[in-house]
């Protein structure tokens, strides 16, 4: 276990020493699913030389030559294939890029570099065809843009399967983590009557298409299917709030939607948050404790268990390797001001040119954030203490009375990465602060009834996940690190 304030921090797993450190897969040795074929990756590690085998996968590439031919078989298990040799060249005259296959013969030590262990075909046979005049992926360098155009074949990438490795590795991570701390998971809702973050970038929810839908039960035109204005959520806060009243350390991990027209590649209109609440925590410094714990721990997580994809994403760029080094070491993150950052913001601008200018009272901008975690802090850094109306309602106000209890988490990379603050537990200020806000009348009256009854000092923070993987894995856009990305003017598929 580990500490830096009154919340303390169960690890669970051993530290590493290099990035590419790594124990094999992120699954669990136990629970076997009946009789499913064991995966390459478990083929291999657990195979010795000589012993029959039967594989199944996809082709990647085919090579051959006069007297031998070679295959590489992937099954999305590792980052690399197997290589299997065939004796007879004729073994491999049905095989092209992207057909499936089962094979079967026998473990051998292999001569190259990139792998332990090759398979000795003894039999081949195509499960599925694949022609190979129009099969996408071919044995060449395809670009994201492209990759994102056949979003349907994708995940066949090298690129796309390790993210896709980490993206699951990474979850069980958080849920181990947050698990090993006694959070309880909450289900939050997809569909929700309420703007966490009032700031009305929601996408609306009508059945059949159109608002006027009469209510199912009334059948009054215009009362629509729910009887009142319901969105897609952009936050499960609010109702983790609600289970923060009954459970001490509660959290959720599910998708959130925001109808932000951004191009950029730090935005999608379809994401996953990570999001936690705990009561009874009176201290910000508390908060972060729990914020960084759980960066750390996710991180070290990946580097016990996808060592080869963090190397994959780290090579040739030292950067990104001292980047998850300095995330899992136990050196803390440094912590300073919204009024400290702006003051380095200012002295740094004469040199750094920043197209907009930092100035106190104004929310920091994506050039800004850079400059602090990259170029100052070169890692992360916590900012804390913004100004008041930069900020939602619900954030608990300072005794200085012009900047509130919270935090944003700035990395390289995707800049911000996590934000959070301690939650308003005044009945009577919040309740102001939500009248001035312009909310409908009695709309968040539940809200305000959690401050009624048996009130704690709370609070907690969220986490963009494919900002966490954009972060790990220096990608530019986003959009490479979700399965299906949605954003202004595309929903493929």
């Amino acid at each position: 276990m580990f500490a830096r304030g009154a919340l303390a921090w169960r690890r669970h797993a051993p530290r590493a020493t290099r990035i590419i450190h790594s124990s094999g897969s992120c699954s669990s040795n136990g629970g076997e699913l009946g009789a499913l074929q064991p995966t390459l990756r478990r083929v291999i590690e657990s195979g010795v030389p000589g012993a029959d085998v039967t594989i199944t996968g996809w082709v990647r590439s085919v090579r051959v030559q006069k007297r031998i031919a070679f295959a590489e078989v992937s099954d999305g298990s590792m980052l690399r294939g197997v290589q299997v040799t065939m004796d007879d060249p004729q073994m491999a005259r049905a095989l092209s890029t992207g057909c499936s296959v089962e094979i079967t013969g026998q473990l051998a030590d292999s001569p190259g570099r990139e792998q332990s262990m090759e398979v000795r075909a003894a039999t081949v046979r195509v499960v599925g065809e694949s022609d190979p005049e129009h099969y996408p992926l071919q044995k060449k360098r395809h670009t994201l843009d492209f990759l994102r155009e056949i979003g349907h074949i994708r995940p066949r990438s090298q690129t796309i399967g390790a993210v896709t490795r980490l993206r699951s590795c990474a979850e069980m991570g958080v849920h181990q983590v947050l698990h090993d701390n006694e959070f309880v998971r909450i289900h939050t809702p997809a569909l929700t009557a309420n703007d966490c973050e009032g700031g009305g970038e929601t996408f609306s929810v009508f059945a059949g298409g159109h608002p006027g839908a009469g209510h199912p039960a009334t059948g009054q035109p215009g009362d629509g299917f729910f009887g009142s204005n319901v969105n897609l959520t952009v936050s499960g806060q609010l109702h983790l709030e609600v289970y923060a009243a009954a459970f001490k350390r509660v959290y959720t991990f599910n998708p959130a939607f925001r109808a932000e027209p951004s191009q950029t590649g730090r935005h999608l209109s379809e994401f996953w948050m990570v999001e936690a609440e705990c009561a009874f925590i009176d201290s910000l410094s508390t908060l972060m404790d729990v914020g960084e714990g759980l960066v750390r721990s996710t991180t070290q997580h990946l580097v016990d268990h996808t060592g080869d994809e963090l190397g994959f994403f780290a090579h040739d760029n030292e950067a990104r390797a001292t980047l998850v080094r300095r995330l899992t070491d136990r050196q803390p993150y440094p912590r300073i001001s919204y009024t400290e950052a702006i003051d380095i913001l200012q002295r740094a601008d004469a040199a750094a040119k920043f197209e907009f200018k930092p100035q106190w009272g104004r929310a920091l901008q994506s050039e800004h954030e850079r400059y602090l975690a990259t170029s100052h802090f070169q890692g992360p850094v916590f900012v804390t203490d913004y100004p008041a109306d930069t900020k939602p309602f619900y954030m608990r106000p300072n005794p200085d009375g012009r900047t509130v209890a919270c935090m944003d988490l700035l990395v390289p990379g995707p800049c911000e990465l996590m934000g959070g603050s301690l939650r308003d537990h005044d009945y009577e200020h919040l309740r102001r602060r939500v009248e001035s806000q312009g909310f409908a009348d009695g709309s968040l009256d539940w809200y305000l009834d959690l401050r009624r009854y048996g009130s704690t000092p709370h609070g907690g923070f969220g986490m963009g996940f494919e900002r966490y993987l954009q972060m790990l894995t220096g990608l530019e856009s986003v959009r490479d690190l979700i399965p299906f990305p949605r954003y202004a003017g595309r929903c493929q598929h």
